[in-house]
């Protein structure tokens, strides 16, 4: 059975954190998930999670300063890294979540970023092992993230080799996969034992599912005919309010 997790970095941006949570849960999402949620109190997560029964599912580590895109793979700035790897597991303790993606950040694809981005990945898995969270790694497409350090799921892969660490798993991106890698299913099988959150999005564009070059009723079928039970994350531009975007979901879902 297909189920859905709310970007909140995406979708009902037009509110605050807690009330998109409450947005989510009218609307008929089964998980949330979000970018950077550290201006918003726990305790008004947490409220918002219980009132509506909704787990949280996972959280980004912070971006670093305007325009950059993650600290983790950036040779120097290890500390900062690790502060934030530091912020982001005990935020998402705190709310429950199950993981942590730890953005790698704009770097030269040169030996300095991989060590950089290898030593603070086992400090990452190792940081988040007594908690059961899952650290995941997201290889974007070069289109939208120019410069960005992880972009193919071999790249991903030879990390989650070198590391070594039984939490650290991939964030398998559709939408970015159908960018870079174009074919989707078979992108997927390819990686499938070390996946651990699946996201969508039409391509071209970002938006709703629905619409694009991918079928995602297809592609849907094929990731819950492998087996996957955990919700897919609707991570999406809608074209207007979230609300008046949803028709995909109550076509696609189960």
């Amino acid at each position: 059975m297909t189920s859905f997790s709310a970007n909140l970095g995406f979708l009902f941006t037009d509110r605050g954190l807690p009330d998109a949570i409450r947005a989510a849960h009218y609307e008929g999402f089964a998980a949330v998930e979000c970018h950077w949620p550290y201006s918003t109190p726990v305790e008004q997560v947490n409220a918002a999670l219980t009132e509506t029964g909704l787990v949280m599912l996972g959280l980004n580590t912070r971006r670093g300063e305007p325009g950059e895109s993650g600290l983790s793979a950036l040779p120097g700035r290890e500390v900062e890294a690790r502060l934030a790897i530091d912020e982001a597991i005990a935020y998402a303790v705190a709310v429950h979540a199950g993981a942590v993606h730890v953005m790698a950040g704009n770097a030269a694809a040169m030996g300095p970023a991989f060590l950089a981005f290898l030593g603070n990945l086992r400090y990452a898995c190792q940081q988040a092992e007594p908690h059961g969270i899952t650290v995941l790694i997201e290889p974007l497409n070069l289109a939208d993230n120019p410069g960005y350090y992880l972009n193919t799921l071999e790249h991903a892969l030879g990390f989650i080799e070198a590391v070594e660490r039984p939490n650290l798993k991939i964030m398998f991106d559709c939408y970015h996969a159908g960018i870079t890698e174009r074919d989707v299913v078979s992108s997927f099988d390819r990686v499938r034992d070390h996946i651990g959150h699946v996201q969508f999005a039409a391509v071209p564009g970002r938006t709703e599912p629905d619409k694009g070059e991918l079928d995602y009723a297809e592609i849907f079928a094929h990731i819950e005919a492998s087996g996957w039970t955990m919700p897919l994350g609707a991570e999406y531009r809608p074209n207007g309010r979230t609300e008046d975007s949803l028709q995909w979901m109550y076509a696609l879902g189960d």
